[in-house]
Parts: structure tokens; C-alpha cells; sequence
């Protein structure tokens, strides 16, 4: 490495000057010259200063970024611990039937247009995400939820409607205020667990960093359930402890999710370098030659070469004039660099987006979500009438034998959130080093394989595959309703609680291994649009399996003397079906992950 002497710099060198002539001024980290020749220390001295400044500078600026981020994550875990209250509907979906006269079709009804507005718009908000920030879902999120729970608290207190003998307001008002909460559900949830992503999709604790929020979502059910049921509820003459208050619990709920949602506008921040990964994909483009075909890439390096032609084009008009440029001319060009940025951009996230819908292997993944979430999905919005259907006739005891719905809410929300974070955390543990392997050739093994770029860290731990996590939880989930199926909880209603737990173990595990494992397989540059294209599953199978349990409770219940549905044949049906629909999707992941594993994709 070459020494600078201090022969090096001339005494009597004259001052620099500016284009227009006029003589540079030096600043407090420059070099002090003068005509008759400072003294060498003090240059020294200033130059030792500019390297600790821009250090210092440096440090400030990471520390800076590093406080956004984990900021973020904090206010991102915080909506997540909100954005869950649809998973309480349970808790006042008996009470539609009871209070407002709905039928249970209806009432599966409320709760399917939920779901729908729930998991239909995730491809839409992740895609905003991806592509802007998440900072405008926030405050969307804050309108929806406010409107929702205000809608359905009003509709709630006026009673019945019309057609089922009150004077009340219409059926298909609640089903605008759940739709707008479905969909408030979808962009509070989506705005966080895309910052989570993003920001730490990279390291080696992004299971973990997945996990957290996730777990929230569903732990927010348990709390919001035991504020329904303990704070917000009716109260007797005598101060005894009656059922949840639903207008009260609503304007709770939709002032608190306001909240949440305005200051997460200002909360989600995304602080990770996002055009570091674009290039890193650009160049493995470049190294496929699929740049070259690019119908983007040609116009714009040829944009790129006139930008910059023009540049010197001006350049040796004005080389007379001192090559002065103006400012508005270098405006222009800084523009014109921005908008190709973005362009580019733009086109690599299509391009990744168009990748992932031809992998049949996304395929396979998005089946078995959609057999395991949608089962598990229309057993949270039911439960509170299996209680029902699992309560002896003439019972007069004030606590079902089945248990609260208010506990099983809470055993759910519990069960997941310890599902998620212990199977996000041996995930990490335990799970090979990840490898991003960009999907150029999703149906060539051949091709695909020459260009993952894999890690070179050897370790000598035990590592398995998050299938090997993901499957068993599934199982677990079957076992479940195998028992619902069973004629044990008839005799025994307690058992009860154990199918919630094995319920709430496998759903939380599917919602947090199958982001993982789209991120590991796909990358974290469009994880928001490729999740939320996955994430559309439950809404269809939240509707079928809805539908199916609705049809076989509605029958029973049309043959029962007293209209009240009891016994097996009011669920039982379903239940099975329930059961060989979770294990047809361990199926479809074994299917997916030998995909996988031809292609040499670490899992």
C-alpha cells in the first residue's frame, strides 16, 4: 500500500476553484491550505478529524437504522396482538342466534364474509407492500376497523331485522361491517408481518422474527375473549356476571384497532437496503441470460444510454462556457435515474411473482394450507355452538359441560401462539442452513440447480427439514377432530378441551411454517405478494367447511322437537370430513417437498 509523504502536497499549489471560476472554500473537515504554507500537523490533523467524523457519521447513521427496526418489529408485534379479534367471533356468534333471531346458515354466513374479506385482498395488500411501504395499509386498516365495529355495534343494539319479527336493520348490514373488518383483519396483518419479514428475512433468526408476530395474531383472540367475557359483559340485578355485552365489546374493539392503526402509519418503517437484494437477483438474471430477452431491460439501458448521451452532449456544447451544467439538467437526470430504478424494480417483482405461480410446488404448498387452515378456520367461528350440541337436554347448569366458549377461545389462542413460537424457533435451530434458490427454472431440475447461491457456513449440529415440523403438527390437528368424530365427547364433554388444544396446535403451526417456508424457498423480495397469494386459501376453505358444518346443524336442527340442535348428527359429519381433509394435505406437502428436493432446494 502506497504512503502519503508529505512531499506529497504542495505548499504553493493555488486554490481550487469552482466551475464558474469562483475559489473553493474548504470546510472544517478539509484540508487548510494557505499561500505561504500551514503548518503539516494541523493538515494531518484535519484529515484524521474527516475520517472520525465520517465514522462517527457511519456508527450514527446504523444505530439510527437499527432503532427503526427494532421499533418496527415492537409496533408490528403490537398490531398483531390486535389485529386477531376476529378469532373471538365465537364468543358472540350464539348470541346472533339467541339476540338477533339469525338462522345458522346466517350466521356461518357473517362469519364466511369475514374470512373472505379477510384472506381474498392479502395478494393485493402484500403486492402495495412489496411495492410501496406498509405504512398506507396501517391507516387503511384504522378506517376499516373503526367503520366495521361501529357498523356492527349499532345493527347489533337495534335487534332483529324485519325478517325475523323485529324491527332491526337489515341482515346484510352486518355482513358490510364484517367485511370491513375482514378486510381491516387483512391489512393490519399483513402491514406487520411484512415488516417483520423484511426487515430480518435475511438473518439467521428469521423464524423466530416470523414467529413473534404470527404468535400474536393468535394470541390476541385469548386476551380480547377474557376482556368480552370479565369486563365488557351484561351484569344481573345482583352484580352476577352475565354474557359478553357485544355493543360495548364492538366499540371497544373499534376504537382500540383505530388506534393501532393510525400510529402503525407511523410505526412500520422497512429499513433494510430492498435494492441490495434487487441487484443481487438482477445479476443472477444477467448470469441466465434472461435479461437479455427482457422486453424492460433493452428500453431502459437504451433510456439510460440517451440520459446519458445527452450528458455529453451538453457537456461539449458548454466545454467553452466551463462545462457548466445546471441544476435543473441534473435534476432531470437524478429523476430519470429514480423512475428506471423503480422500473426495474417493478419488473423483477413481476417477474418473481410470475415464477411463483407456475412452481407447481407453490401448488402442492397452497393445497395442503388450504385442507388444513380451512377445517381449522370454521371450527373457531363454530365452536360456541358444538358447546351447544354437546350440552345435555334440560341442562340448567349456567357453565356448559363442554366449558365456556370464552375458554376454548382462550385455549386456542394459547395453544397457537405456543405452536408458533416453539415451531418458529426449532425451526431455526434445527433447520438446514437456508438457501435462496431463485426459481429461474421451476420445471427444469437441471437448470435450476446451477444457480443457488447456498451458504458456506458447515456446522456439526442435527438438522431437520421444517417439513418434518410442519407435517407431524398437521397430524396432530386430525387427531383432533378424529376425536370430535368420535362418540367420546358425548359421554365425556370435558375431552372437549383437548380437541381445542390439538386444533390450536396444528392451525398455529401451519400459520407460521408456511410463511417460513415461502420466504426460505422464494426469498423475502416478494414475500409479501407470495404469501398473500398462498394466504387466500383459508378464505375457501373457511367457506366450504363453513357451509358443510352449517348444512348438517341446520338439518339436525329442523328434526329437533324443541328447534335446539343435540347430540352427534348436529357436527359428526363434519368432523370426519375434517379429518381426512388435513391428512389429504399432508399429501400434497410430501408432494411439494420432493419437488423440492429434486430441484435442491433446502428447506
Amino acid at each position: 500500500m502506497d504512503t502519503i509523504d508529505k512531499r506529497d502536497f504542495d505548499a504553493h499549489r493555488p486554490p481550487a476553484h469552482d466551475i464558474d471560476g469562483t475559489p473553493v472554500r474548504s470546510g472544517s473537515g478539509a484540508l487548510r491550505r494557505s499561500a505561504g504554507g500551514d503548518d503539516e500537523d494541523d493538515e494531518e490533523t484535519g484529515l484524521l478529524t474527516d475520517v472520525v467524523e465520517n465514522i462517527v457519521e457511519r456508527d450514527r447513521r446504523k444505530m439510527q437504522r437499527e432503532v427503526v427496526r427494532v421499533s418496527s418489529f415492537a409496533w408490528g408485534v403490537i398490531s398483531c396482538l390486535g389485529a386477531g379479534s376476529i378469532t373471538t367471533f365465537s364468543l358472540y356468534g350464539p348470541l346472533f342466534l339467541s339476540r338477533l333471531h339469525y338462522s345458522q346458515f346466517r350466521v356461518n354466513w357473517v362469519a364466511i364474509a369475514a374470512e373472505i374479506a379477510l384472506y381474498l385482498p392479502v395478494p393485493i395488500f402484500g403486492y402495495l407492500c412489496d411495492r410501496y411501504s406498509p405504512s398506507p395499509l396501517s391507516l387503511l386498516s384504522a378506517i376499516l376497523f373503526g367503520a366495521g365495529y361501529l357498523l356492527a355495534a349499532f345493527t347489533y343494539s337495534m335487534g332483529p331485522p324485519v325478517d325475523a319479527g323485529g324491527q332491526g336493520w337489515p341482515f346484510w348490514v352486518m355482513l358490510v361491517a364484517f367485511v370491513a373488518i375482514g378486510a381491516g383483519t387483512c391489512a393490519m396483518y399483513i402491514a406487520a408481518v411484512t415488516t417483520c419479514a423484511k426487515n430480518f428475512g435475511r438473518g439467521t433468526n428469521k423464524g423466530i422474527m416470523l414467529a413473534v408476530p404470527i404468535a400474536a395474531f393468535g394470541l390476541s383472540g385469548m386476551w380480547q375473549s377474557q376482556v368480552g367475557t370479565y369486563v365488557l359483559c351484561e351484569r344481573s340485578v345482583d352484580g352476577a356476571r352475565g354474557e359478553v355485552d357485544v355493543f360495548r365489546y364492538f366499540v371497544f374493539l373499534a376504537v382500540l384497532l383505530f388506534t393501532i392503526g393510525v400510529i402503525g402509519t407511523f410505526g412500520l418503517r422497512i429499513v433494510v437496503d430492498e435494492d441490495k437484494y434487487i441487484d443481487e437477483t438482477v445479476d443472477e438474471l444477467e448470469r441466465s441470460g434472461l435479461l437479455e430477452e427482457s422486453e424492460f431491460f433493452r428500453p431502459a439501458r437504451g433510456e439510460a444510454a440517451d440520459a446519458y448521451g445527452t450528458f455529453a452532449q451538453a457537456q461539449e456544447e458548454d466545454e467553452d462556457d466551463h462545462l457548466s451544467v445546471t441544476l435543473s439538467e441534473a435534476g432531470c437526470c437524478h429523476r430519470g435515474r429514480e423512475k428506471t430504478e423503480r422500473r426495474r424494480k417493478d419488473w423483477l417483482l413481476n417477474y418473481e411473482t410470475r415464477l411463483f405461480l407456475k412452481d407447481h410446488t407453490m401448488w402442492w404448498l397452497a393445497l395442503g394450507f388450504f385442507l388444513v387452515t380451512g377445517p381449522g378456520e370454521a371450527y373457531i367461528n363454530n365452536l360456541g355452538t358444538v358447546i351447544q350440541s354437546l350440552t345435555p337436554r334440560g341442562s340448567l347448569s349456567t357453565t356448559p359441560p363442554a366449558g365456556l366458549p370464552s375458554t376454548h377461545v382462550t385455549t386456542i389462542a394459547l395453544t397457537s401462539t405456543i405452536a408458533r413460537l416453539v415451531t418458529g424457533s426449532l425451526s431455526d435451530i434445527f433447520a438446514p442452513p437456508a438457501t435462496h434458490h431463485f426459481p429461474i427454472y421451476p420445471d427444469d431440475p437441471a437448470m435450476a440447480t446451477t444457480t443457488p447461491t447456498t451458504s458456506t457456513t458447515t456446522t456439526t449440529r442435527p438438522t431437520f427439514s421444517r417439513l418434518l415440523f410442519l407435517i407431524p403438527s398437521a397430524i396432530l390437528l386430525s387427531l383432533g377432530f378424529l376425536l370430535l368424530a368420535s362418540p367420546i365427547p358425548l359421554h365425556h364433554p370435558g375431552t372437549f378441551h383437548v380437541t381445542t388444544a390439538l386444533v390450536g396446535l396444528g392451525y398455529g403451526s401451519a400459520f407460521s411454517l408456511v410463511p417460513i417456508v415461502i420466504s426460505v424457498v422464494w426469498g423475502v423480495e416478494n414475500f409479501g405478494t407470495n404469501w398473500g397469494i398462498v394466504a387466500m386459501a383459508p378464505a375457501a376453505g373457511a367457506a366450504v367447511w363453513g357451509l358443510v358444518y352449517s348444512r348438517g346443524f341446520q338439518d339436525a336442527a329442523s328434526n329437533a322437537p324443541d328447534g335446539l340442535c343435540r347430540g352427534w348428527s348436529c357436527y359428526g359429519v363434519w368432523a370426519v370430513g375434517c379429518t381426512f381433509s388435513v391428512w389429504l394435505a399432508v399429501v400434497m406437502w410430501l408432494f411439494a417437498w420432493a419437488g423440492w428436493r429434486r430441484r435442491g432446494v433446502v428447506v
